[in-house]
């Protein structure tokens, strides 16, 4: 393996912490005995190109410095290869490093975590989900939840996460269920007016929303979360006791669990670690030990 470790970095992760987070997370890789170069790309394809040359190049790992959106974007250049991902969590959501138990905005104890799995040959093989040819870790949204992702990426203020409560709010007031048509591994067809459609390779979403409570990222299963046809009331009941992950007991949630999903629905944008992968119809496939990650 190179000693040449990339970081891969988003300098505008968490209104600015992803640019700040280089530096110690680079500090402590060097301080281990690794060299260390940095990709920052003009844009998300400039970005992905510059990752992707560097996994050919040999580097050693691709470190994502930033949040579920960047470490989105180096799993489309490390998954199904043998260059192993490290993950510096600096930005909002932080979902992908919280299910694998990584260090949250601390990039210098992140840094040094993956200087130790390196050294260490310490690397997690994890599932990943695939939508074609494009890959995420966490969740696939579909439904009410992406709809609050749609309204909340057309609000320039307020800013952070604060504008998602509002858009939650305004969703909520023009809320209907929408008619799905749900195909898993047996082949039967589920025919479900639901607020929302979850498929989870990781346990959460929006920064600790455990929507897939139950999933496990190296068992070659999807963990999928369906909630039903319900009233305003019933959902604000229900929505706030997803942080905790006791929704799943609720009469209006059925979970399943299935190496490959097909979701249909009319009018509905999916969303894969926080970004939009297209309209609905899709399929989504587990695909095991798709990318070592360096977890310690």
């Amino acid at each position: 393996m190179s000693s040449e470790i990339t970081l891969f970095v988003n300098p505008t992760a968490g209104r600015g912490r992803g640019a700040g987070a280089a530096q110690p997370a680079a500090s402590a890789l060097r301080a281990a005995g690794f060299s260390v170069r940095t990709v920052i790309g003009a844009d998300a394809d400039d970005a992905l190109a510059r990752a992707r040359a560097a996994v050919r190049e040999g580097t050693g790992a691709l470190v994502a410095v930033g949040g579920d959106g960047l470490v989105n974007l180096a799993l489309q250049a490390v998954a199904g290869t043998r260059t192993p991902l490290g993950v510096v969590a600096v930005g909002t959501g932080n979902d992908f490093a919280r299910a694998l138990g990584l260090p949250i905005r601390e990039p210098a104890a992140a840094g040094a975590l993956v200087a130790r799995a390196l050294k260490g040959a310490l690397v997690r093989d994890i599932d990943l989900g695939r939508i074609g040819d494009h890959w995420f870790g966490t969740v696939l949204a579909s439904g009410f939840d992406s709809r609050v992702n749609d309204r909340g990426n057309r609000m320039r203020l307020p800013l952070g996460r604060f504008k998602y409560d509002l858009a939650i709010v305004a969703e909520l007031a023009a809320f209907k269920p929408v008619p799905f048509r749900l195909t898993l591994d047996d082949g039967r067809v589920r025919e479900i007016a639901a607020t929302l459609v979850a498929v989870g390779n990781g346990t959460s979403y929006g920064g600790g929303m455990r929507i897939c409570a139950d999933a496990v990222m190296d068992d070659g299963l999807f963990d999928v979360t369906v909630v039903g046809e319900c009233s305003r009331t019933t959902l604000l009941r229900v929505f706030p006791r997803v942080y905790q992950g006791t929704h799943l007991t609720h009469p209006v949630v059925s979970t399943y669990r299935a190496a490959r999903v097909e979701l249909v629905a009319e009018g509905i944008t999916a969303y894969a670690d926080g970004e939009p992968v297209g309209g609905l119809p899709l399929v989504a496939e587990c695909v095991p030990g798709a990318v070592g990650v360096l977890a310690g």
